[in-house]
């Protein structure tokens, strides 16, 4: 069993279930599910339930956090401080579907990615699940920023 806690974000949580990812963080996105479906989940696979809607909070206690804020920063950082959670900036999660990155050789993504990133990046990762290519490019630097106010790495 992993010491990590792993998260189930309800629907209003979309953006706080990709940052979560983007920590390294095991958190499925329970779009379009009715409340009693998202409960079950959560509860059979051991996540904490994040949720801006407080009766399915209580419902779901202990294992839930009823989060406060509509700003994503606020979110986080409510999730962080409750957590104890740190950033792993090893890029292990999937943003869009959560499932597992493995580190992927640029030969084997040619015509995949443009041709500028492979010209200049030397680590890709590629989701087992939907297969989706990621790379630290620019943007990286934009994610270390906004991880790094939230004093998490």
């Amino acid at each position: 069993m992993s010491l990590q806690p792993r998260f189930a974000a309800d629907e209003m949580l979309g953006s706080l279930a990709r940052w979560l990812r983007i920590m390294g963080y095991d958190t499925n996105y329970e779009k379009d599910r009715g409340d009693d479906e998202i409960l079950r989940s959560a509860q059979e696979q051991g996540r904490v339930l994040l949720t801006r809607d407080e009766e399915l909070a209580d419902r779901a206690a202990p294992l839930s956090l009823y989060i406060l804020s509509d700003d994503i920063d606020a979110q986080l950082r409510q999730v962080v401080d409750a957590y104890n959670l740190a950033a792993d900036e090893a890029m292990v999660r999937c943003t869009v579907c959560n499932g597992e990155l493995d580190r992927t050789p640029k030969e084997e993504l040619l015509g995949v990615v443009p041709t500028g990133a492979l010209e200049n990046h030397q680590e890709f990762f590629r989701c087992r699940s939907c297969g989706k290519v990621y790379w630290k490019g620019s943007h990286w630097n934009n994610i270390r920023r906004r991880l790094g106010n939230l004093r998490v790495d």
